[in-house]
């Protein structure tokens, strides 16, 4: 990262607690000291705009758009002149980003290797991905970089805010009888799956997160009414 420029780095549940301390950081121990630390990955990503998940189709079918390494600048520069925030997700060097984890980036992200050795080392991965963003997406001028909306309505959403209006959007299915308890959880991956394709703005989110906020109170109150009247009689 430091090598490249980049400075902002999330580990999701590290495994050894004196990983902040590695000594093979060499010149960029400071980047380690400064990294945040979360618990689950929704914490990490909560306020990216656009969360690049990375990752082979040799051992998964991709459940979202699949773009390859040197076609990904052009997202990453047009999320950036609006405003967003992009995250570049890495999994565990054995067995790389789970479909749970996958289920909340926009995008999976290929770098085209030979199909006899399509596992690529961890560090190995970082590095290139980095290098290609360093060079395709920052080493343009910045006024080549398409303008963002004055109202701010071309503003992608936040994960979280997408996080929670799935979350309300799953209530209102609960509470309608459309999501049996044995579905619940594939049907949450798959609502997940669904925004990010959507891709919905920050300001449609807001909208439609108050929406189904008023669907769901409306839903409750008729239940409690039919409760209260069946209590009555």
């Amino acid at each position: 990262m430091a090598n490249f420029g980049f400075s902002q780095l999330a580990v999701v549940a590290p495994f050894e607690a004196h990983w902040r301390e590695a000594r093979s950081a060499v010149g960029a121990p400071e980047l380690l000291l400064e990294a945040k630390e979360t618990g689950t990955l929704a914490q990490a990503v909560a306020g990216c705009t656009l969360i690049l998940g990375t990752g082979t189709r040799t051992y998964r079918r991709p459940e979202q758009r699949v773009v390859r390494l040197p076609d990904l600048a052009p997202l990453v520069k047009q999320e950036l002149a609006r405003g967003g925030r992009v995250g570049l997700i890495f999994g565990p060097e054995k067995h790389g980003l789970t479909r749970e984890d996958l289920s909340l980036c926009h995008v999976l992200v290929e770098i085209p290797t030979d199909a006899r050795q399509p596992s690529m080392n961890l560090g190995q991965a970082v590095a290139v991905c980095l290098y290609e963003l360093a060079v395709r997406a920052f080493g343009t001028k910045i006024d080549e970089l398409p303008e963002p909306a004055a109202d701010g309505s071309s503003q992608s959403a936040r994960s979280a805010d997408l996080e929670l209006l799935a979350g309300v959007v799953e209530e209102a299915m609960v509470a309608a009888d459309y999501s049996p308890r044995a579905m619940r959880e594939a049907n949450r991956h798959d609502l997940r799956l669904m925004l990010r394709r959507l891709a919905p703005s920050a300001r449609d989110t807001r909208r439609i997160l108050g929406l189904f906020r008023r669907i769901l109170w409306r839903m409750k109150r008729v239940s409690d009414a039919k409760t209260q009247g069946t209590a009555t009689k």
